[in-house]
């Protein structure tokens, strides 16, 4: 049997050990160490794709308090745009904001996470197959075969691109031969087959290239960065809708040790950030670009949308590209299967279900809005 005294000795001892545990809890928590990621993205300051990297990194800021914070630098800060894959495999960055088709050159597999048609499917829906299709585990598989130690985070869905910004605008097949053209990725390829000479210049370097007369016409991709970009001091004509990049998303990466370091609670922070990022790029896209492309034709721009023969062109095209990079690279045909399996069943869900919003729209506002 315990008496009284013991009992209150006891309480007394528990209450002592709760009150400096209590005491030595503050000043830990006010010590804990603060982690400081180093991104660039790909993008100039201006451009609202950099504001996306940003609205990015102050997800992450605004969660983990304290303890983590990325710093947001653009393009050329400390490499140039298209370096930004190596710099953070190797370190010299912790992390970057770009796309996965500027990764081109080292497998050709890269460029279908946005290029070409997509087997009908929309950024979205490219974005579905990649989180739930297999897209993700194989672009592991590709960086791993680079030796390219990232991680890498799909995040954001474009709006369909515009085929681009003409000096004159173009009317059928036969006016894309001859054009010096702007494009990345396996675009550079089916624009090369239409019988375009393609130049493939980062965002920043295309207007002056325009301006200076180096190119005829250029493609980068939406009224907000285009406008903000200058490209309607230099062109005055921009033709809508093209299958070159009709589901590209944007990618955020990071040094894969860099980001194991960060504790398990931080590292949660930023996988459900680039989530929301994602879908608050989409929505702002939505607002800024709608605006951007009403101020763009009060201003006296052009836009024209691209013939139909020409859109057929670009996946006759496509479809001899793809066979041909199927043959050599065994990467490039995997993916193309993984998509074209998924594309087939999501895509007759989605065709099937939706409804023809245009028909709604011409009802209230009529067609010539």
């Amino acid at each position: 049997m315990t008496d009284k005294k013991t009992v209150t000795s006891r309480r007394g001892m528990l209450k002592g050990a709760a009150v400096a545990a209590g005491a030595m809890s503050v000043p830990m928590v006010a010590m804990a160490q603060s982690t400081t990621l180093r991104f660039q993205s790909t993008w100039p300051a201006k451009d609202i794709f950099h504001e996306y990297a940003q609205d990015f990194a102050k997800k992450v800021n605004d969660m983990a308090g304290n303890r983590l914070k990325i710093e947001v630098l653009p393009a050329g800060s400390v490499v140039p745009a298209f370096q930004l894959l190596d710099a953070v495999a190797k370190g010299t960055l912790d992390g970057g904001h770009g796309v996965v088709a500027y990764w081109y050159g080292k497998n050709s597999a890269l460029a279908l996470w946005g290029s070409g048609p997509g087997y009908g499917m929309d950024a979205n829906m490219v974005l579905a197959w990649h989180k739930y299709g297999g897209g993700k585990a194989l672009m592991e598989e590709i960086y791993k075969s680079l030796n390219l130690d990232v991680v890498s985070y799909l995040s954001g869905p474009m709006p369909t691109q515009p085929l681009g910004w003409f000096k004159k605008p173009v009317a059928k097949v036969a006016d894309m031969k001859g054009l010096k053209f702007r494009t990345v990725g396996l675009a550079v390829d089916v624009f090369t087959d239409m019988g375009t000479a393609v130049n493939p210049l980062p965002g920043g370097e295309i207007v002056p290239a325009l301006d200076r007369g180096l190119i005829d016409a250029a493609e980068f991709n939406n009224a907000s960065s285009d406008r903000v970009l200058g490209f309607p001091d230099v062109a005055k004509n921009c033709m809508l809708q093209s299958f070159h990049q009709s589901g590209e998303q944007f990618e955020i990466l990071f040094n894969r040790g860099k980001l194991n370091a960060l504790p398990t609670e931080l590292r949660a922070i930023i996988d459900n950030a680039a989530e929301a990022a994602s879908a608050d790029m989409s929505w702002k896209a939505i607002d800024r670009n709608s605006q951007d492309y009403e101020a763009l034709k009060k201003s006296g721009i052009k836009f024209y949308k691209t013939p139909d023969p020409i859109l057929r062109a670009q996946l006759t095209s496509w479809d001899k590209i793809i066979a041909k990079k199927s043959a050599e690279n065994p990467l490039f045909k995997k993916v193309l299967d993984s998509q074209k399996a998924f594309a087939r069943r999501a895509c007759q869900w989605e065709n099937d279900y939706s409804v023809d919003f245009k028909m709604a729209y011409n009802h209230y506002f009529g067609k010539k809005s």
